[in-house]
Protein backbone atom coordinates (compact mmCIF):
# COMPACT_ATOMS: atom_id res chain seq x y z
CA UNK A 1 0.00 0.00 0.00
CA UNK A 2 2.00 2.82 -1.47
CA UNK A 3 1.59 6.40 0.16
CA UNK A 4 3.48 9.04 -1.86
CA UNK A 5 2.69 12.66 0.03
CA UNK A 6 3.78 15.93 -2.44
CA UNK A 7 4.26 19.29 -1.45
CA UNK A 8 4.42 22.43 -3.38
CA UNK A 9 4.23 26.14 -3.10
CA UNK A 10 0.27 27.80 -3.65
CA UNK A 11 1.08 29.48 -6.56
CA UNK A 12 -1.92 28.67 -9.09
CA UNK A 13 -1.91 25.14 -9.56
CA UNK A 14 -4.98 23.87 -10.84
CA UNK A 15 -7.30 21.04 -10.28
CA UNK A 16 -7.07 19.60 -13.14
CA UNK A 17 -2.81 19.46 -13.26
CA UNK A 18 -3.20 18.24 -9.56
CA UNK A 19 -5.70 15.22 -10.81
CA UNK A 20 -3.49 14.54 -13.88
CA UNK A 21 -0.23 14.69 -11.22
CA UNK A 22 -2.18 12.01 -8.86
CA UNK A 23 -2.94 10.22 -12.11
CA UNK A 24 0.86 10.24 -13.04
CA UNK A 25 2.06 8.97 -9.66
CA UNK A 26 0.06 5.98 -9.03
CA UNK A 27 0.72 4.59 -12.52
CA UNK A 28 4.30 5.27 -12.45
CA UNK A 29 4.04 2.92 -9.13
CA UNK A 30 1.90 0.53 -11.23
CA UNK A 31 3.81 0.40 -14.09
CA UNK A 32 7.47 0.37 -12.59
CA UNK A 33 6.64 -1.77 -9.33
CA UNK A 34 3.90 -3.50 -9.95
CA UNK A 35 1.37 -2.46 -6.85
CA UNK A 36 -2.29 -1.95 -7.47
CA UNK A 37 -4.12 1.61 -8.20
CA UNK A 38 -6.42 0.50 -5.42
CA UNK A 39 -4.12 0.88 -2.95
CA UNK A 40 -1.98 3.47 -3.89
CA UNK A 41 -2.35 6.80 -2.05
CA UNK A 42 -1.22 10.37 -2.85
CA UNK A 43 -1.88 13.54 -1.26
CA UNK A 44 -0.81 16.98 -2.22
CA UNK A 45 0.02 19.06 0.18
CA UNK A 46 -0.03 23.06 -0.91
CA UNK A 47 2.28 25.37 0.62
CA UNK A 48 2.21 29.47 1.23
CA UNK A 49 4.22 31.20 -0.48
CA UNK A 50 5.28 33.05 2.86
CA UNK A 51 5.68 29.52 4.78
CA UNK A 52 8.16 28.20 2.04
CA UNK A 53 11.93 29.16 1.98
CA UNK A 54 15.27 29.22 0.15
CA UNK A 55 18.64 30.92 1.04
CA UNK A 56 16.96 32.70 4.50
CA UNK A 57 14.16 33.89 2.90
CA UNK A 58 10.56 33.21 1.78
CA UNK A 59 9.74 32.47 -1.30
CA UNK A 60 6.99 35.34 -1.26
CA UNK A 61 9.80 37.88 -0.19
CA UNK A 62 11.92 36.70 -2.94
CA UNK A 63 9.75 37.76 -5.26
CA UNK A 64 8.96 40.62 -3.66
CA UNK A 65 10.77 43.77 -5.63
CA UNK A 66 13.18 45.76 -4.06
Amino acid sequence: MPYVKVEITRDGTTQAQKEALIQAITDALSDILGKDPEKTFVTIAEINLTDWGIGGQSIAARRTPS
